[in-house]
């Protein structure tokens, strides 16, 4: 697969990861002391769960279907930016970018797992 393929998850992700998560996804980002409890390494995903990437269970995290309580419980702590609430794809559009956003951020970090 080309490398630019996962050119927009990968700008998803240090947008609105990087920060807790560590620009090397090892869960040493700027901010990840403030929490008590460790980051997770993000490319040991699916090595944590018998070699399989997660898919769903990811998606899930990251639009706040499943509650992670240091994400803001439910995720996000990002304001609109996974919400079909999000002003800026209009009435009937929003749906659809935020459900891109999050698939590019997903399949960004499938390609990134060890």
């Amino acid at each position: 697969m080309a490398e630019d393929e996962y050119a927009a998850g990968r700008a998803e992700y240090m947008a609105a990861c990087a920060a807790c998560h560590g620009e090397a996804l090892d869960g040493n980002g700027p901010i990840a002391i403030m929490f008590s409890g460790k980051v997770p390494r993000l490319t040991q995903l699916a090595k944590a769960n018998d070699g399989v990437f997660p898919t769903l269970t990811v998606f899930q995290t990251i639009d706040g279907c499943a509650k992670i309580k240091a994400h803001g419980d439910p995720m996000p702590l990002f304001g609109n930016r996974y919400t079909v609430d999000n002003p800026a794809a209009g009435t009937y559009g929003s749906e659809a970018v935020v459900r891109a956003r999050i698939l590019e951020l997903v399949y960004f970090l499938q390609s990134v797992q060890e």
